[in-house]
């Protein structure tokens, strides 16, 4: 028997698809009509004919720099890194506080299908935990609705800033899933000495790496190799990340394929958000040779810029369009970088519409997941282990009233209007 029956879905390639749940979980997942011989008292959703899509993944994020749930603050011009990021403690400092402008991305976030993401939250000698105890806050608020991984960042430097190794192990000591690093010559002016603190420590704790890489060029490629060396000789393969990455879009097509082939040994993933104002990864060719290469938001309406809403259809259509994505495979590459391939750098399990998986879900009225993401439709309904989110009251505690329905909504035989 079944507890619920989604019937008249349509799938990824556009073609029927019925989801019926038992227990929260996927118990079959087939092209058979409602009339399904299992399905007996279970409740009928009919779905007429809109695209199930899994849960959205946010693979790089920052949860305590944004200004939603806070005034609008028009982006100011920083000559210089450090300029930048002396502006930003700034304009953090008179801000609502961290937890109740986290909790408002997650909301936002929640509401466009993001079930899971990595939140990258400053950590450095002056800031120590208080940012990651903000978002920890927040992160309870959201229990069950987003499964949030943390990685604690060092945005000011680890050797450069003296005690921010400290406070990355204690970060790690705490709880965060994930250590990072940033830039570690052009910031810390200490390659190694970086990579030794970072690895140190997740060799150590246990956790994940995740290293912001905005190096270019050459400069950039040899830190990846670094990386990947390092990667290897630790043995952590498929715990370390790179978000960014920028000079692997500087570089001609050998020095890529070189690169490419030691990330993919290493099991080193690569992150890119698509960045609007610079070259960035190539993205088939990357995963041609077998690297795993995620997607994120990056930051939303922050000092950093002033663009984004916290929506990972949207940042896949994006990330498509400035690749030149256009056929329906690479489209469905886009959608791949903000679902599964995210959800295994972040290690969710029992993710994806398989039967045996928990029963969530995203219904957007597209014919098949390419054109979802050509036009990044707005408007969702999103589905927690077989339940309309909101339905059972799981809207988070930030007293969220997510909609269930949209204009050609799927209603529930005889149950719900």
């Amino acid at each position: 028997m079944f507890d619920r029956v989604f019937v008249n879905a349509v799938g990824a390639d556009g073609q029927p698809l019925n989801l019926a749940v038992r227990d929260g979980r996927f118990a079959s997942i087939s092209s058979l009509g409602a009339a399904h011989p299992e399905t007996g008292a279970a409740e009928i959703v009919d779905l007429q004919g809109h695209l199930v899509l899994p849960g959205f993944v946010d693979g790089h994020i920052h949860l305590d720099k944004s200004f939603l749930g806070d005034r609008w603050r028009p982006h100011r011009v920083a000559a210089t890194l450090r300029e930048r990021l002396a502006d930003e403690k700034a304009a953090l400092a008179s801000a609502a506080p961290i937890a109740q402008r986290a909790d408002a991305l997650l909301r936002q976030a929640a509401s466009f299908g993001t079930i899971a993401m990595r939140s990258h939250v400053d950590v450095d000698a002056t800031t120590g935990l208080t940012h990651l105890h903000a978002v920890m806050e927040a992160r309870e608020k959201w229990r069950g609705i987003i499964d949030i991984e943390l990685v604690a960042f060092p945005q000011a430097g680890v050797v450069s800033c003296p005690g921010t190794a400290d406070v990355l192990d204690a970060a790690a000591q705490e709880g965060v899933d994930v250590v990072g690093g940033i830039d570690p010559t052009t910031l810390d002016g200490d390659a190694d000495g970086q990579l030794d603190i970072v690895f140190g420590i997740a060799q150590k704790r246990g956790v994940k790496i995740d290293i912001h890489l905005h190096e270019a060029g050459e400069q950039g490629i040899e830190q990846l190799h670094r990386i990947a060396a390092r990667t290897r000789a630790a043995g952590l393969e498929g715990r370390v990340s790179v978000s960014h990455a920028y000079a692997l879009g500087d570089v001609d097509a050998d020095a890529v394929a070189r690169i490419a082939d030691a990330l993919a040994a290493a099991g080193v993933s690569i992150m890119t958000n698509a960045p609007g104002d610079r070259a960035f990864p190539p993205i088939l060719r990357l995963r041609a040779a077998g690297v795993r290469v995620f997607s994120g938001n990056d930051n939303i309406q922050d000092a950093w810029w002033p663009y984004g809403n916290g929506d990972m259809l949207q940042r896949a259509m994006l990330l498509g369009y400035r690749s030149g994505f256009y056929t329906d495979q690479e489209l469905l590459v886009a959608l791949d970088m903000a679902t599964e391939a995210g959800a295994a750098v972040i290690g969710k399990r029992d993710y994806g519409l398989k039967v045996g998986n928990e029963a969530s879900f995203v219904i957007v009225k597209a014919p098949n997941a390419a054109a979802a993401v050509a036009a990044a439709p707005a408007e969702r309904v999103i589905v927690r282990s077989g339940q309309f989110w909101g339905e059972s009251g799981e809207s988070g505690e930030s007293g969220n009233t997510p909609r269930t329905k949209f204009e050609t909504a799927p209603a529930a035989s005889g149950q719900r209007g």
